[in-house]
């Protein structure tokens, strides 16, 4: 157990994009409006006809994938996952789950450019699952599957497009997580004792149910078709398009309007209830809650006014739709879209959603090439989760600064530099507190109206892209006018903790 004090100083740790969720989902396909509220009569509806996959006619030059254009890179620290072979533009994933054999059913429709002339090419794919039938632009092609590799043996051309179908089926297991931290040990598909559904995949998982560039430098757009079990439902990212009853099931069909990598996708299946809201700027919003768990309903209720904090500190909300899901855990992920939360009262907090929320501009909207700057996510989220409950609870920035700071040389002592640090301890508070710590030097450096401007401005400058570190700091001061190589390298590559002003 940790103690207290570090609960204090690292309970949003426990914020980190990498965790274990114990789902508890759901959707009774009559519960999609909020407690005394009437159903929408638009949905769900009955049907015999099975839903549409919304895949068959998949063209990868279509203009609308450029945003998704990629140019995908070997990790540094996690080099076995992804391939910087393929750059993924588009998946639609078919799936449906039978809780009661444990069984998977599949069917991903890839759209990828070939960035290199080869004889076969790529992806990751959870070794439990069995490649039923492979087409590569329609025509059969043979695969081979090795542990997690996916090797599909067609050839491909340089700067070359296709469209790759794999139809699988089989038994789902999560992967073994990269990590220390006592709150996951695991990543990927993740089934409860009640055989309900969900996945977290930071810094890698998703190919534990779907095949997959897993590497965060090759975003791409994404479909969802989900056929659930009699009263469950399966939520993904983006926004729902359609739910159904399809001969006693229920098929929900979502989309993501924006080009994501594939640690921030999500999928879970369970019994649910969705409940409608809107943010003052327009943004709607939904919260999926457990049905027997009002309360938790009530705590997200605070969406709208983290989303308004946010807007003002940076800007217009990126993306379409925001959404928050509820499940049974004790840490929370920012899923692009649909926001994951535990369902305890910290991590169902206004701190957590800010925490989150903030995460929809920095690592979702732009996202580091490689998991060795994993703290240009969390610093600045940190940071901007630390101003808020400065804010909230009436006191000073620097006095949150100060309690964060009794705790970070031992965070960085035990799992080394924010920006060099062990990669069997992704997640951290290494990656959070130092990078707050730091920004806030910049803060006191360049004065409040030149860093916040700064903060406002990074977002659009590489926006639905990536960004690697180099560029990133270099344009921080080109924006400033100041020479800080030596800040950022001590801040981020020292043994120890900088002096702080």
């Amino acid at each position: 157990m940790r103690t207290r004090l570090w609960a204090i100083v690292a309970a949003v740790v426990l914020v980190v994009g990498a965790v274990v969720l114990v789902v508890s989902l759901s959707g009774n396909d009559d519960k999609e409006a909020a407690a005394g509220e009437p159903a929408d009569e638009s949905s769900p509806s009955t049907t015999d006809t099975p839903a549409d996959p919304a895949a068959a006619d998949v063209d990868p030059d279509d203009p609308a994938y450029e945003p998704a254009r990629s140019r995908p890179l070997e990790d540094s620290l996690y080099p076995n996952v992804g391939d910087p072979g393929v750059d993924a533009l588009h998946y639609h994933l078919d799936i449906a789950w039978d809780p009661d054999e444990q069984v998977l059913t599949g069917t991903t429709t890839l759209a990828f450019r070939s960035t290199a002339t080869a004889e076969e090419f790529r992806l990751d794919f959870g070794d439990p699952l069995v490649v039923d039938k492979a087409t590569l632009d329609g025509e059969e092609v043979d695969t081979q599957h090795n542990g997690k590799d996916l090797v599909v043996q067609a050839p491909v051309e340089k700067d070359g497009t296709y469209v790759l179908v794999v139809e699988y089926s089989g038994t789902p297991e999560p992967a073994s997580a990269p990590t220390t931290r006592s709150d996951f040990d695991t990543t990927g598909w993740t089934v409860t004792d009640d055989g309900e559904v969900w996945t977290m995949q930071e810094p890698y998982g998703a190919y534990t149910w779907y095949p997959v560039n897993d590497q965060p430098s090759d975003k791409a757009f994404y479909d969802f078709t989900i056929t659930a079990p009699r009263g469950w439902v399966g939520v993904a990212n983006g926004q729902l398009q359609s739910r159904e009853r399809v001969r006693g099931k229920t098929v929900t069909e979502w989309s993501l309007d924006a080009p994501t990598a594939s640690y921030l996708t999500t999928i879970a299946i369970g019994d649910m209830v969705m409940t409608r809201d809107e943010s003052d700027s327009g943004v709607p919003i939904t919260y999926w809650t457990p049905a027997d768990d009002p309360a938790s309903l009530d705590a997200v209720r605070f969406s709208p006014q983290a989303l308004a904090w946010n807007e003002k500190k940076l800007g217009t909300y990126p993306f379409e739709s925001l959404g928050v899901l509820v499940v049974d855990s004790e840490s929370g992920m920012e899923t692009q879209t649909m926001i994951t939360l535990g369902d305890t009262d910290y991590t169902t907090s206004p701190e957590v959603l800010v925490h989150e929320i903030t995460h929809q501009w920095y690592g979702d909207l732009v996202t580091p090439t490689d998991w060795k700057d994993v703290w240009m996510n969390e610093g600045m989220t940190m940071y901007l989760q630390g101003q808020f409950e400065a804010d909230r609870g009436g006191q000073s920035i620097d006095d949150v600064m100060d309690t964060w700071a009794s705790a970070e040389s031992g965070m960085r002592a035990e799992s080394g530099p924010p920006g060099n640090y062990d990669p069997t301890t992704f997640g951290q508070g290494n990656i959070y507190y130092g990078p707050a710590l730091m920004w806030h030097e910049l803060r006191k450096k360049i004065g409040d109206d030149e860093f916040w401007a700064m903060v406002r401005k990074w977002p659009s400058v590489k926006r639905l892209g990536n960004a690697t570190r180099e560029e990133y700091l270099s344009w921080i001061e080109k924006e400033t006018g100041e020479e800080l190589t030596a800040f950022f390298d001590a801040w981020l590559m020292g043994e120890e903790t900088p002096p702080r002003s």
